[in-house]
């Protein structure tokens, strides 16, 4: 892998962030290029300690033609960016950059593997929505709920955003949300015991989870919904599709 590394690649991308080296995307892209016998393409972790890097990282690299940004930077990475998509600017965050000779593009294509992976279990009465979390993540997520005109509440530690604190949540919240997406790293690997502080005994049949992490494939979130009878959903197709999204807004006929 290093001997890797070291070689010139003439199509470089990569993940911006922060402590990546879990991330789900290099090597799902490593696949895709092998799959597309694309030996001159490259994708690569940018595993940057402040958002302040970022401005040197595109300075010094001349062939880089699109980037993924993930925890902790889509939404304090818009500033370094020349242009934003209208649904990244409608959501005030970015997970994907493309990168040519007039400036960065921002774009979100979160929301966009968000709705295409939630879609298929909704049900009519998934009328109300708890998001746990208020990062960039989280409003992806709250762009596509209203674009479905499904009513959603953020829920944090501090109440953030005119939301609920972990601590407000009640069993008419929790039987009234039957849509519950948890949009924080709670619960990820290698912390896999750790969960949002819901009250769990009041999930049902009714209930709809979906977990952005993907590992673990099931969390201790998605693990205790699924014992109370609820649907369980991970992250992975929602991180694939979005993914594939990306890879779209990255090619273009000039690559070969």
């Amino acid at each position: 892998m290093e001997k890797r590394e070291k070689k010139q690649y003439k199509y470089r991308f990569g993940l911006v962030g922060k402590t990546i080296s879990y991330s789900f995307s290099r090597g799902y892209f490593f696949e895709k290029f092998k799959e597309l016998k694309m030996p001159n393409h490259s994708y690569e972790n940018f595993d940057l300690d402040d958002i302040s890097e970022f401005k040197k990282l595109i300075k010094n690299s001349h062939d880089l033609v699109g980037v993924n940004v993930t925890i902790p930077y889509k939404e304090a990475i818009i500033p370094y960016l020349t242009e934003l998509d209208s649904s990244a600017q409608a959501i005030g965050a970015v997970n994907t950059i493309k990168i040519e000779k007039s400036g960065l593009k921002g774009y979100n294509t979160d929301a966009y593997g968000f709705q295409k992976s939630i879609e298929p279990f909704l049900k009519k009465h998934h009328k109300k929505a708890l998001i746990l979390g208020t990062g960039g993540a989280s409003k992806a997520i709250a762009f596509v709920l209203q674009g479905l005109d499904i009513k959603f509440v953020f829920v944090s530690r501090t109440g953030k955003n005119d939301g609920y604190t972990y601590e407000q949540l009640s069993k008419n919240i929790i039987k009234t949300h039957t849509l519950i997406i948890n949009c924080s790293p709670v619960g990820t690997f290698p912390d896999i015991t750790d969960k949002p502080k819901l009250p769990y005994e009041f999930i049902s049949t009714k209930h709809l989870l979906f977990d952005l992490i993907y590992n673990p494939k099931k969390t201790a979130f998605l693990a205790i919904g699924e014992s109370q009878g609820a649907t369980i959903l991970n992250g992975l197709t929602m991180l694939e599709l979005q993914a594939e999204k990306a890879w779209e807004i990255w090619n273009s006929k000039e690559m070969n």
